[in-house]
């Protein structure tokens, strides 16, 4: 059986997943609007919510822990925000 991961690299693997969403590449021809992109981009900020959604409902959740996967969850929020809703881009 798999061991679970810490807090601390359930954190560290959803800021890298956020990470990743920012730097997948735009496709050429439809922009920001592939629809494969978009699902890969999506897919990415996904799994880096999950990973830490449940983390200030387990007991060993101090108020830092609490803030830094809030902090997490705004960063996807932003990136999301960012990926998609700039000006800038296709």
């Amino acid at each position: 059986m798999a061991r679970s991961l810490t807090i601390e690299e359930k954190q560290s693997k959803a800021r890298d997943l956020i990470q990743q969403a920012r730097q997948v590449p735009v496709p050429p021809d439809a922009g920001k609007y592939d629809m494969s992109y978009i699902a890969r981009v999506k897919d990415l900020l996904r799994q880096a919510r999950d990973l830490v959604k449940f983390i200030p409902m387990q007991p060993i959740a101090t108020p830092e822990i609490k803030a830094e996967v809030k902090s997490i969850l705004e960063e996807a929020d932003r990136a999301d925000q960012e990926i998609f809703h700039s000006k800038t881009g296709s």
